[in-house]
């Protein structure tokens, strides 16, 4: 049993020999998205960021996103699978983007940012993690498109029969991910933002994203077929799942900071 995966091209639109995928513009609209919220609640609470800044700011974190998640997944999951044809590595149009070196890389371009224009890093944190689930659900439906990442093999009803999976019944892991990491995470975070406290307290959401998002991506692993080159780590984790591990206890910890810590006025 099992239904039977929908055929779609992981090519968007062609117009010649330049084909636009979707996993790219699952990138793009995520980031774009994300602008368009972040300049609507800047408006909203009168944060100070002028447009100017805010379009820098926008510029630093396509670049942490886009450089931190190529090199993450090198890194983390892809040196086997690069070491006959490096070249591959600049391929981003097919595929290959780590959430946990997107993050470090995100990062580093906020870290970079608030030095240059002397913001609070946790404040703009807490701006980037309402609007990172709209990406990571955008990711997660492209993943589908483009049949990879799928889950373990089972006999639960809605199973897809994935074509570069065998066509064996599996779990539609990606749709997992792109409910609890994109939808539910963020109508999570951006409820509590409403909160005055919370806002006052800078750092919070971010120490929730982090921290939720760990515990999420560690039990949606569950279901996910870990990368073949890989296997599973100390008996049954995946590479997804240790590395998801620290972001709890950094998220636990980065809470207790900012809720010791007096409020900002």
């Amino acid at each position: 049993m099992g239904l039977t995966y929908p055929e779609i091209s992981p090519i968007m639109l062609q117009i010649g020999p330049l084909a636009i995928r979707w996993y790219s513009m699952a990138y793009l609209f995520g980031i774009v998205f994300g602008w368009l919220l972040i300049r609507h609640y800047v408006k909203k609470y009168g944060l100070s960021l002028s447009s100017a800044q805010l379009e820098d700011f926008v510029f630093y974190m396509t670049l942490g996103i886009i450089l931190g998640g190529r090199v993450g997944y090198v890194l983390f999951y892809g040196e086997k699978v690069f070491q006959d044809n490096w070249l591959e590595v600049f391929a981003i149009w097919k595929g290959g983007m780590s959430f946990h070196g997107g993050a470090l890389g995100v990062i580093l371009a906020m870290a970079l940012f608030a030095r240059k224009y002397r913001f609070s890093f946790l404040q703009l944190a807490d701006l980037v993690v309402l609007v990172a689930p709209i990406g990571l659900f955008l990711g997660r439906i492209a993943n589908f498109v483009n049949d990879e990442l799928w889950g373990r093999v089972t006999d639960v009803p809605w199973a897809v029969r994935f074509p570069s999976g065998g066509f064996l019944p599996r779990h539609p892991s990606q749709l997992y991910e792109a409910f609890f990491e994109g939808i539910c995470l963020f109508f999570i975070l951006n409820l509590l933002w409403k909160k005055e406290c919370v806002r006052k307290h800078s750092g919070t959401v971010s120490a929730l994203f982090v921290l939720l998002y760990g515990l999420f991506r560690i039990l949606m692993e569950q279901f996910r077929e870990p990368d073949a080159h890989m296997g599973f780590f100390f008996g049954g984790f995946t590479m997804g799942q240790l590395l998801s591990v620290p972001l709890i206890l950094l998220g636990i910890a980065v809470l207790i900071f900012v809720w010791r810590r007096p409020r900002v006025a």
